[in-house]
C-alpha cells in the first residue's frame, strides 16, 4: 500500500489498539468464563449443603416430636390398662399441631394398636418395616426417609394414596415415554420405643411426612437460600426431591408455569446419583432451562439410594453477565480505538510539520538555494537533530561549493596563464630558433678552422654546449606551445608502460633503480593517444630516476577507478620527496626543483597539458624523504569537449 507516512502513523496506532483491545477481551472473556463458572459451582454447591441442613432439620424436628411424645406418661398408661380412647385424642391433636401426616402407635411385637389418619385400619403389623424393625431391636429412637408402596400407603387412607399419586410428564430425561404413573410414597419417618420403667419395650409410636406433593420443604430451602431472587420472570434458584428418578416435589417450572412435578432427572445426573451415588455439580438442563446445578442421593436406613436431593441457579443470569462483561471490554476497546485515533492524529501532525519543513528546505536546496536553514525549536528531539544534521549539511554544501568555486577559479587562471604562456613561448621560440640554429652552425665551421690544441676551441664548444641547450629549451617551448588535438584510439595502458619501460630501463641512470610492475591484468582498455600517454609515462618515469639518484625502487600500478568510470596508472618512488609549498607548483612551465643545468622545468606543464587535452587529471602527492607519487586518470569513455 501506497500510504502516507502521517496515515501510516495513525493506522499503526490503530492495529496495536484494536489487537491489544480484542486480546485482552478474548482472554478477560475466558478468564471470567473459567473463574466465574466454577466459583459458581462452588457456590452451588454450598446452597445444596444448606438445603440439605433444611431437609435433615426436618428429619430432625419429626423425629423430636415422635421421641417427646412416646414419653409421654399417658400412653404408657393406656398401654398398661388397654384403654387407647384419651391417647387415640391426644395423637390425633399432635398429629394436626406438628403437621404429621402419620402418626401411629403400636404394641412391643410391631402390632398397629391405633392409626391416627385411619383409626379402623388396626391389626396389621409393622415389624417389616425398616425403621420399626431398628426401633424394636435397638429400644432407640430412628429417623429416616423410607418409600412406602400404594398398599402401605392405602392403610392410611385413600387421600393419602390420592396425594402421593404423581402422573410422569413425557419429555427428555431418564424416564421412559409411557411410564405408569407413580403410586408409591417417600416419607419422612421416625420411631421412638415406648419403654417401661423397667427397660422394657411396651410398644412403639412413629409417624413421618409424605414428600409427594408437599413443597413445603422445598419452598423453605428455596427461600432462605435465594430470598425470592427473580431474574427476567424467573425464580433464580430451585429446589427438588427426587423419588428415585422422578419429581415428587419442586419448585421448579415449566414453561405454561406451573410446578414441574412429574418431570424427571437429566439421564447424566441419574446415571451418576441414583445408579453411582456420587454428588453431580454440572451445569446441566432442567424442565425448559439451563441451571448450574448441584444433586447427592437421599439413601435409606440400609444406605441404598431412594431418591435425590437437586438444586440448581439459572445459568442465563451468569451467561448474561459475561456477555455484559464481554460488551463493557468491546466498548472500552472501541473507547480506546477512537482515543488512538484522536491520539495518533496529533502525534502525526506533530511529527510531519517539521518534517513538511524539511522536505520544503530539501527542494529549495536542490534548486540552488543555499540560505536555507530550519528550525525546529517545537519538534520531538530526534526531529530536531535530523534538523540540526541538515542545517550542517547545507553549511558543509556551501562550504564546499566555495572551495569549489575558487578551486575552478584558480584552474581557469592557471589555464589562462598556461595558454598565455604557450602563446608568448611559440613566439618567442620562433623568433630565437633561427638565430639559435645560425650561432651553432657557425661555431662549427669555427671549430673546424682550429687545431685542437687551440684555446678558443675550448671556449666556442661552451658556445656550441650551450647553444644546443637552448635549442632543448626551444623545442620544448614549442612543444608546449604546440595546440595538436590527440589522435584517440582505444588503447592498453599496460602495454604503453611496458614499452616506456623497456626503451627507460636500459639506460644507465637506471641500473640500480629497482621496478615494481603492478599492472591489473582485467585492466580495460581506454580512449587515448598512445604516442602522447607514452611521452607522459617516460617525463614522469624519468623524473623519479633523477629524484632518487638512480639507486631506490620505482613501483608502477595500473587498476580501475573505483567509480568504474576511469582508470588510473601510479608512479611511486623512493626518492627525496617534494616540499608541501612545491606540490602546487609543479605543472607550471618553468618550475624545477632540480639543480641549474639538469632540466627545462617543462615535463610536468607538457604532461599536464596532454591529460587535460585527454579529459583526465594528474595528481601528486609527497612528503620529503620518504618519496612521491604521481597518478594519472583517464576516462574510459570519450568525452565531448
Amino acid at each position: 500500500m501506497n500510504l502516507r507516512f502521517k496515515n501510516r502513523i495513525v493506522l499503526s496506532f490503530i492495529i496495536v489498539i484494536v489487537t491489544t483491545s480484542l486480546f485482552s477481551t478474548f482472554v478477560g472473556i475466558k478468564l471470567i468464563s473459567k473463574s466465574t463458572v466454577p466459583r459458581i459451582q462452588n457456590e452451588v454447591r454450598v446452597h445444596l449443603n444448606t438445603a440439605q441442613e433444611i431437609f435433615l432439620g426436618t428429619v430432625t424436628d419429626i423425629s423430636d416430636v415422635i421421641r417427646l411424645t412416646a414419653n409421654r406418661f399417658f400412653i404408657k398408661d393406656s398401654l398398661a390398662t388397654g384403654d387407647l380412647s384419651r391417647t387415640s385424642q391426644e395423637l390425633q391433636n399432635v398429629r394436626r399441631r406438628e403437621n404429621l401426616d402419620v402418626l401411629n402407635l403400636t404394641d412391643s411385637t410391631g402390632k398397629v394398636l391405633l392409626r391416627t389418619r385411619n383409626p379402623s385400619q388396626i391389626g396389621d403389623s409393622q415389624a417389616s418395616n425398616e425403621i420399626v424393625k431398628m426401633v424394636l431391636s435397638s429400644k432407640q429412637a430412628t429417623a429416616s426417609v423410607v418409600v412406602l408402596s400404594e398398599e402401605d400407603l392405602l392403610k392410611e387412607g385413600q387421600e393419602f394414596v390420592v396425594q402421593a399419586r404423581i402422573l410422569p410428564i413425557s419429555g427428555s430425561g431418564s424416564g421412559s415415554p409411557g411410564r405408569d404413573a407413580e403410586s408409591s410414597g417417600m416419607l419422612i419417618m421416625a420411631a421412638a420405643p415406648i419403654l417401661s420403667d423397667s427397660g422394657r419395650i411396651l410398644g412403639l409410636l412413629y409417624g413421618g411426612k409424605l414428600l409427594n406433593n408437599n413443597d413445603a420443604i422445598v419452598d423453605k430451602a428455596r427461600d432462605t437460600i435465594f430470598r425470592n431472587e427473580m431474574y427476567k420472570g424467573k425464580d433464580v434458584g430451585a429446589v427438588t426431591i427426587f423419588q428415585n428418578d422422578l419429581r415428587i416435589a419442586t419448585n421448579l417450572r415449566t414453561a405454561s408455569g406451573e410446578r414441574a412435578t412429574g418431570t424427571w432427572v437429566p439421564p447424566r445426573v441419574y446415571k451418576n446419583v441414583l445408579l453411582g451415588g456420587d454428588i453431580f455439580n454440572k451445569v446441566e438442563s432442567a424442565v425448559n432451562d439451563w441451571y448450574i446445578t448441584a444433586y447427592e442421593p437421599i439413601k435409606d436406613t440400609s444406605g441404598n439410594t431412594i431418591g435425590i436431593l437437586g438444586l440448581g441457579v439459572l445459568e442465563g443470569k451468569f451467561g448474561d453477565m459475561e456477555r455484559n462483561a464481554m460488551w463493557i471490554f468491546l466498548g472500552v476497546s472501541a473507547g480506546g480505538v477512537v482515543l488512538a485515533v484522536i491520539i495518533s492524529q496529533l502525534l502525526a501532525n506533530s511529527i510531519m510539520k517539521p518534517i513538511s519543513s524539511l522536505v520544503v528546505a530539501t527542494h529549495d536546496l536542490a534548486e540552488g538555494n543555499l540560505e536555507q536553514e530550519v528550525r525546529l525549536t517545537d519538534a520531538p528531539r530526534e526531529i530536531r537533530s535530523l534538523g540540526d544534521a541538515f542545517n550542517f549539511m547545507v553549511s558543509s554544501i556551501k562550504e564546499r561549493d566555495k572551495k569549489l568555486k575558487q578551486r575552478a577559479q584558480e584552474e581557469i587562471m592557471k589555464s589562462e596563464r598556461l595558454a598565455t604562456l604557450g602563446q608568448l613561448a611559440a613566439g618567442v621560440a620562433h623568433e630565437i630558433n633561427n638565430p639559435l640554429g645560425a650561432i651553432v652552425m657557425y661555431t662549427h665551421l669555427a671549430l673546424e678552422d682550429l687545431e685542437a690544441e687551440d684555446v678558443l676551441r675550448q671556449n666556442l664548444q661552451k658556445v656550441v654546449a650551450e647553444s644546443t641547450r637552448c635549442k632543448d629549451i626551444v623545442k620544448g617551448l614549442l612543444d608546449f606551445a604546440r595546440q595538436t588535438e590527440p589522435k584517440v584510439e582505444e588503447s592498453d595502458a599496460n602495454d604503453i608502460l611496458e614499452r616506456t619501460l623497456s626503451l627507460v630501463g636500459s639506460q644507465a641512470l637506471f641500473q640500480n633503480i629497482r621496478i615494481v610492475k603492478q599492472l591489473c591484468p582485467s585492466l580495460p582498455k581506454a580512449p587515448m593517444d598512445g604516442n602522447q600517454i607514452q611521452q607522459v609515462c617516460t617525463n614522469i618515469i624519468l623524473n623519479a630516476a633523477e629524484a632518487m639518484e638512480g639507486e631506490g625502487q620505482l613501483t608502477v600500478a595500473t587498476r580501475k577507478a573505483a567509480d568504474g568510470n576511469h582508470i588510473e596508472i601510479e608512479f611511486t618512488d623512493t626518492g627525496c620527496g617534494i616540499a608541501a609549498e612545491h606540490l602546487r607548483q609543479l605543472f607550471e612551465p618553468f618550475f624545477t626543483t632540480k639543480q641549474v643545468g639538469r632540466g627545462t622545468g617543462l615535463g610536468l606543464a607538457v604532461s599536464y597539458g596532454i591529460v587535460a587535452k585527454h579529459r583526465g587529471a594528474i595528481d601528486a602527492k609527497s612528503e620529503p624523504g620518504k618519496g612521491s607519487t604521481f597518478t594519472v586518470r583517464l576516462p574510459l569513455k570519450p568525452e565531448r569537449s
